[in-house]
């Protein structure tokens, strides 16, 4: 898991990380979460069902154990998922086949090419493809930043799984796809 990662994990739980290093004898993590003041139940969790979802997906993300989670999560809501963990593959299976997919979502800490940059390249094969864009934690992105880029939705790692399954089919609902050129 990625300092990112982790740093997002604590701080969506009000935590912070404190980090402490000495050239030749090493670094030392602290994480410090809140106290619970008000005493915590065992009551049962009320599982909601998410609403199954359809229809092609290329996921990328260059941490292959968050690109294999995300890929049976997404697998489980109904849709059929494609996962490249380079950007740069990603680009080239977009550019083989862009009426292929009805959304990407893609990390924007990558390796060669960000997910702004891939998200700029998919929109300039086709400009009507839904992108989702998430990050752990980047100084450089931020919701804004990702709406004035024209993507369609930004979410922060840790990703929870109800929060990415209704933004995406909120972002496909909002999609009128472009079909194919039939050369007939």
């Amino acid at each position: 898991m990625g300092l990112a990662t982790v740093h997002g994990i604590v701080a969506s739980h009000g935590g912070i990380v404190r980090v402490e290093s000495t050239l030749g004898q090493g670094t030392t993590f602290e994480i410090y979460f809140p106290r619970l003041d008000a005493e915590t139940t065992n009551e049962p969790l009320v599982e909601t069902r998410l609403a199954p979802g359809s229809g092609r997906i290329l996921l990328v993300d260059d941490e292959e154990p968050l690109a294999s989670l995300g890929q049976i999560a997404l697998e489980r809501l109904g849709y059929d998922v494609t996962v490249r963990t380079s950007s740069v593959e990603a680009l080239e299976a977009f550019r083989a086949a862009p009426h292929s997919f009805d959304l990407v979502i893609t990390d924007y800490t990558m390796p060669n090419m960000t997910g702004a940059v891939l998200a700029r390249e998919l929109r300039g094969l086709r400009p009507d493809i839904p992108i989702i864009l998430c990050t752990g934690f980047s100084h450089a992105m931020n919701a804004q930043k990702a709406h004035s880029l024209g993507i369609n939705a930004f979410l922060m790692k840790p990703l929870v799984l109800r929060d990415l399954a209704m933004t995406i089919q909120r972002v496909l609902a909002q999609h009128t796809p472009v079909s194919a050129p039939s050369y007939t």
